[in-house]
């Protein structure tokens, strides 16, 4: 290898490309200056670093806009950060069919940026000439345009005349748009700042008039850009980023995990880990490698798996000798340890379960929590004497996850049977807690609980001795609940102001805002924090807000944004009066209450949230929910947005039949493509066989087949 190899392999892909672009800057001899800033998501964040920076002039400041239209077609589109223009008048200037976001997995494969980088540069990226750079023409004769040099820690100037010598120089010939006939009423993606922000701003604008929170920072109200009904998926991304939950990352489908989230999770765990301890559960940690004969040893289960299963191959720069898989689930891991340790009957039941991360790689369209490739989850691992043991258990365990979605995240569940088209690869037979996301018409899975049977037993020779000294197979369990459940709660409860947590979840479940006067800020913000210490000693999170560089209508929509179910605003007046006002995320409403009985009206008040959260929820899928009796009814229910109850015949020809119809049907209507920035199917499928049965008439035909039916099925398009 030459050094100069040997320096690249040294080097991470990001920082080899962006070497490569410098490089070519510097061949064509175009000035240009970067600056270092925090990572930058959205326009807003690039503004909040502008002065800090230098970022001048703020026209120069660019948005870039990665789109895909109807046909596949994709394009960059580079214009001024403020600058507005709806989707539809774009693609007409640009001559495509319905253009709209392009996918996570077309920004790693084409332009090779990740998530909030996309950027002109990226076309010395684009080899093979799949994107098309255009140029809003008022750019053209800029002397500054503010661009990230392929990731977004980072602002690179140029000016228009050299971005367009750039992008011919990497044989983009780039398009330029002409936005200036488009009328100010057409020009307007941005939704209007959060509805209830003003009103929640008011007392806090009148308060400042008088000289309240006299910082000099300008007040931004940093309200999404889309509406949940209007773009689902973006507003999905916004939510999670502006609420701090979710960080992305260069590695298309993975995430970081931030506090706000994590501390979600450690709720979820603690609960779920305390009640599965009472029912005997001990926990454990298996390695996350697994060789590849062990995980072939079952071959119905790893051909459920095995498009999605990483290898590694090479130890630095050596070919291992035999690939070595990364868990996307553990049997296979860790049942040749049970085959040693069950001998006897005395060593049954053996019910292990273990906190840690999987890997599952080969898919499209990752969605942060609901389909990633490496996600966290609890994965319990059980073996029984005999199968009414195992039964009663799976039941047991399926009951803690409805719980879990039910009790904890206000999410309404169906409980459940799989199909066996739907079942776990080399399964018994798996039960399942089935969620429903109004916003999107779609089911999704919330978590499984399966009984394996004996054949993983058959499988990795696991073998007991009863108390009539016959040898036996054990019954085996397996059961999973992952990050997902905080995916689905927030595209659930979330609406156009950010999340709205339900309290038993929320890291912090009251936030006390002091809104101050100069000649009062320390009395009130001492009082805060006296009422802040009195709450969290009766059992509530609770926190205090009391930044002084930033103003109280900022804060209001900041912790709106990051769905606290109760906020308390105390002004001087408030504190003249003995009470503080409450402010409940969920709707809006406001009550003044009085400080004597705050510890006691806060308890009351975050379980009333929670009940109203859940119970709203449940009407909402209720009217979501059809029978259908017909086929001709079926595809319809579907459009309508519901799931559908239909007689079934439970054979496996058919629930095949009906998914491949349904999704002719659909795309027949749509004209033939899926929406693909998210991880729906236009198909139907089944979601499971409810336990809660209604009453099936005998003669009852099958909605599709017309034979005799066996049983209600819920069917939903779905994640």
């Amino acid at each position: 290898e030459s050094v100069a190899e040997e320096c690249a392999c040294k080097m991470s892909e990001l920082e080899v490309r962006k070497a490569a672009l410098f490089a070519k800057l510097t061949e064509l001899a175009i000035p240009n200056v970067t600056k270092s800033h925090k990572q930058c998501f959205t326009c807003e964040d690039v503004e909040s670093v502008a002065e800090e920076c230098g970022l001048q002039p703020a026209s120069g400041r660019c948005k870039n806009m990665f789109l895909k239209s109807k046909k596949g077609d994709l394009f960059c589109f580079t214009t001024q950060a403020q600058a507005n223009c709806d989707m539809k008048t774009l693609s007409k200037k640009l001559g495509a069919a319905e253009c709209r976001f392009a996918g996570d997995e077309y920004l790693a494969s084409v332009l090779k940026v990740v998530k909030g980088s996309v950027t002109p540069f990226a076309a010395i990226n684009d080899t093979e000439k799949k994107c098309t750079f255009a140029i809003d023409k008022i750019l053209v004769d800029q002397k500054t345009l503010w661009v990230h040099p392929l990731h977004n820690d980072q602002s690179t100037s140029i000016s228009g005349e050299d971005l367009i010598k750039f992008l011919k120089a990497v044989d983009h010939e780039p398009v330029i748009i002409d936005l200036s006939d488009v009328p100010p009423a057409a020009a307007g993606t941005a939704a209007p700042a959060a509805k209830s922000a003003p009103k929640a701003a008011d007392k806090a604008k009148k308060e400042k008039d008088s000289g309240a929170e006299a910082s000099g920072q300008k007040e931004t109200l940093l309200a999404l850009s889309v509406k949940k009904e209007d773009d689902f998926a973006t507003w999905y991304s916004e939510v999670i980023t502006r609420s701090e939950m979710i960080d992305y990352y260069d590695i298309s489908g993975c995430y970081i995990l931030r506090p706000w989230s994590f501390s979600i999770w450690e709720i979820i765990q603690k609960f779920f880990d305390d009640e599965i301890k009472k029912l005997g559960v001990q926990g454990c940690y298996f390695p996350m490698f697994v060789s590849q004969r062990a995980l072939e040893a079952e071959k119905d289960h790893i051909e459920g798996f095995s498009p999605e299963v990483a290898w590694v191959t090479k130890s630095g720069q050596s070919e291992l000798e035999h690939p070595i898989a990364v868990r996307p689930t553990s049997e296979t891991i860790m049942y040749p340890a049970f085959a040693k340790w069950i001998r006897s009957h005395r060593d049954l039941p053996l019910k292990l379960n273990q906190w840690c991360n999987v890997v599952r790689w080969e898919f499209k369209n990752p969605t942060p929590f609901i389909r990633t490739r490496e996600f966290l989850w609890q994965e319990g691992h059980t073996a029984h004497a005999g199968l009414e043991a195992a039964a009663t258990e799976v039941l047991d365990i399926l009951d803690l996850y409805r719980r879990v979605y039910e009790d904890l995240l206000a999410v309404p569940v169906v409980k459940g049977k799989k199909t066996e088209v739907e079942k776990f690869a080399g399964g018994f037979y798996t039960t399942t807690v089935e969620a429903f996301i109004p916003a999107t018409s779609r089911g999704i899975q919330g978590a499984t609980s399966h009984c394996l049977g004996q054949n993983f037993g058959k499988m990795f020779h696991i073998e007991f001795e009863d108390d009539k000294g016959q040898k036996q197979i054990p019954w085996q369990n397996s059961w999973g609940l992952t990050t997902r459940t905080i995916g689905v709660m927030v595209m659930v409860h979330g609406d156009n102001q950010g999340l709205v947590l339900p309290p038993r979840i929320a890291p912090t479940q009251v936030v006390i805002i002091p809104v101050v006067y100069k000649d009062s800020a320390q009395a009130v913000v001492d009082k805060a924090a006296e009422l802040a210490a009195a709450l969290r000693a009766a059992g509530v999170r609770c926190e205090t807000d009391a930044r002084g560089n930033y103003t109280a209508g900022w804060k209001y929509n900041h912790w709106e944004q990051k769905g606290v179910p109760i906020r308390l605003e105390l002004g001087p007046k408030d504190l003249a009066a003995g009470q503080v006002r409450m402010v409940r995320r969920l709707d809006g409403s406001k009550e003044d209450v009085p400080l004597a009985i705050l510890p006691q009206k806060m308890a009351l008040e975050l379980e009333l949230i929670q009940h109203r959260m859940l119970q709203r929820a449940r009407e909402e899928r209720a009217g979501r929910t059809r029978t259908v009796t017909k086929w001709e009814e079926f595809v319809p229910a579907l459009d309508a947005g519901c799931m559908a109850l239909t007689p079934f015949c439970d054979e496996k020809e058919w629930e095949e039949a009906a998914k491949k119809r349904s999704k002719e049907e659909k795309l027949a209507a749509v004209g033939g493509e899926e929406d693909d920035r998210s991880a729906v199917s236009a198909a139907a499928k089944t979601l499971c066989i409810p336990f809660d049965q209604p009453a099936l008439a005998e003669g009852t035909a099958c909605f599709i087949s017309g034979k005799p039916a066996k049983c209600w099925v819920l069917w939903g398009r779905s994640y």
